[in-house]
This record gives C-alpha cells, structure tokens and sequence, in this order.
C-alpha cells in the first residue's frame, strides 16, 4: 500500500464550506429572534438570528439585510460589524458543512408588509436575558452578548 492510498483512507470526507450573513436587531431594549419552521431535512424548530446564504453577486451586508427582511419581517439599518463565527454541521443530504456567518448590528426601522418568509414559525422581540436563553446556539449567544456590548459602547 503506497503512501497515497493510505493517506486516502485515513482522510476525512470533503468538507463544504457555505458562507453566510445576518443581523442582529436591536429596538429599544429588545432583541429580535426568529424560530424555524421545521421541515424534511430538518424536522426541529430552533431560536435562531435571522441570517442566510450570500447570492452570487450580492454584497455580504446587502444578505444581511435581506435575511432580516425575509425571515426577521422587519427593515432595519446596518450600524456596526459584529464578527463572524463559524461552525461544522451535518446536513441530511450534503453531508459535513463548515458555515461561515457574519453578522451586524442592527437598528429596528419597520416592519415589512405581509411579516416573515416561510422559513420563519415565529419572530419576537424580547429583553435581552430573556432572548440569551431562548436563542439555541452558543454561537448566535456570543453574536447577541458582542452585540449588545457594541450597542451600549455606540449609545
């Protein structure tokens, strides 16, 4: 057995990398959060940040504020980068993915006529103790704690 062969064996499978973006909205003193309409591949709801996919073409925070439109149902105006995290997960079909998610700060302005997309069971908006415990990932936890540490260093 060459070295090739052996180094084929002992090697993970491909992995995908997906790169996506997304807000973290602020409006007044609450914070929003969605939760996920559970689906096929992923039969779990979970409390999440509205965040997605980046188009071909499109600017990292032009997906940020569309994902806050489509699964947050609100407008909302950019302040402040807040950073990226990433994270290895197992999709159903795709196999193992290493999500890249960048997200922002930002400031509620309106909400968007006729509410969230599909994606989205529920939007609300809660004092932030109360949306750090909802939320169902350490990630998007630590996104929310930098966020509203960069809110009370810009106010």
């Amino acid at each position: 057995m060459g070295k090739d062969t052996q180094s084929k064996k002992t090697r993970n499978p491909a992995v995908l990398r997906e790169f996506s973006a997304g807000g973290v909205v602020f409006k007044k003193d609450k914070w929003l959060i969605r939760s996920t309409t559970p689906s096929e591949e992923f039969p779990k709801s979970y409390w999440m940040l509205p965040k997605g996919w980046i188009d071909d073409g499109e600017k990292i925070q032009e997906t940020a504020l569309r994902e806050v439109r489509e699964e947050g149902g609100v407008n909302a105006k950019i302040i402040k980068k807040i950073g990226t995290i990433n994270y290895p997960f197992k999709h159903p079909t795709r196999g193992i993915i290493l999500k890249f998610v960048t997200f922002y700060l930002m400031e509620y302005e309106s909400d968007v006529d006729g509410g969230h997309d599909w994606e989205t069971a529920e939007v609300k908006l809660l004092p932030f103790d109360e949306a750090y415990k909802k939320l169902s990932f350490s990630g998007e936890k630590q996104m929310l704690a930098k966020a509203r540490e960069l809110l009370n260093q810009t106010y």
